[in-house]
């Protein structure tokens, strides 16, 4: 293939990269303040990646700050680095702030109405960041989902169950509705067992099965000790609660408390210590009316015709 001059020359001319795409008052957005945009924007993230890692590392790593506040704090400090890196890019390549922010506010005028949820999880990822409401590492439960927040996004957060199943919840959700969280205050959490037994059983001695019950677990701190509580008095059963403290289950309280409930009932068959079923006592207070009635129906019975063959 044969390349005449005139093509190489046309190829060598760069005027065309300084043609005006866009008037933005006295200025114009050409080719080639676009591509430097686009190195800039590169480069921003670049850096954006590299500091938050070396920040997180070097800094942040050396602290005694939670792990959750050290990723809040590293993604606030990111995307603060992304808008100054852009007001700088912009700056730098003569485009004009005042131009643009008429034209970016007409599109956001109708983008947001079309992007309403999306903002709505935008906002609430950065209340969740700074807040804390949630943080990464915690154990929560929201809507019949329970796991660890693995991940808090602008948009979404991810939480993983103990199937190893990942969940993404809008932000939104996350600030609009109850969300138990068990780690907020800590690793430290009480969780409550409740235990009926028949009517006659010492409850001395209930206790003191109970009791051995969460000294033999590894898992239940012994200090707050462990307390029964005498409930009440229920309809078949004297209810009882056993209520224990744990630093290390709060990740997985359903296995703990199936651990605790296997002991309890264990112990309790060791003991000859009966779990009552719900019962009910019927009283008749006349039965001369049944009589009378079974007496009726008999009688009628006999005098019934008989069918012919």
């Amino acid at each position: 293939m044969d390349i005449s001059p005139s093509f190489l020359g046309a190829a060598l001319d760069v005027s065309w990269w300084n043609y005006p795409l866009i008037k933005l008052g006295d200025n114009a957005i050409t080719v080639l303040t676009i591509l430097k945009v686009v190195f800039w924007v590169v480069v921003i993230f670049g850096l954006n990646i590299a500091i938050r890692s070396l920040v997180l590392r070097r800094v942040l790593g050396r602290t005694r700050l939670a792990p959750g506040l050290q990723f809040a704090i590293t993604k606030i400090f990111g995307y603060l680095f992304v808008i100054l890196g852009f007001y700088v890019a912009l700056v730098v390549n003569g485009v004009n702030l005042a131009s643009l922010a008429v034209v970016g506010g007409a599109l956001g005028l109708g983008i947001g109405f079309g992007l309403q949820n999306i903002v709505a999880n935008v906002v609430s990822g950065l209340v969740l960041l700074t807040e804390r409401p949630v943080a990464v590492g915690d154990r929560i439960e929201f809507g019949g989902i329970a796991g660890d927040v693995v991940k808090i996004s602008l948009r979404a957060t991810i939480v993983v169950t103990n199937d190893n199943i990942s969940i993404i919840v809008p932000n939104s959700e996350l600030t609009s509705h109850a969300v138990t969280n068990w780690s907020h205050s800590g690793p430290r959490i009480r969780v409550r067992m409740k235990v009926g037994v028949a009517y006659g059983t010492d409850p001395e001695v209930l206790k003191k099965c109970l009791l051995e019950v969460a000294a033999a677990n590894d898992n239940v701190l012994k200090t707050p000790a462990p307390t029964v509580f005498f409930d009440s008095f229920g309809d078949s059963s004297l209810n009882f609660e056993l209520a224990v403290w744990t630093d290390t289950m709060s990740h997985s309280p359903r296995r703990f408390r199936s651990d605790l409930n296997y002991a309890i009932e264990r112990i309790l068959r060791e003991r000859n210590i009966e779990i009552p079923f719900p019962q009910r006592v019927v009283h008749l207070r006349n039965a001369e009316p049944s009589k009378e009635l079974s007496a009726a129906e008999g009688q009628d019975g006999d005098s019934a015709p008989q069918g012919s063959d």
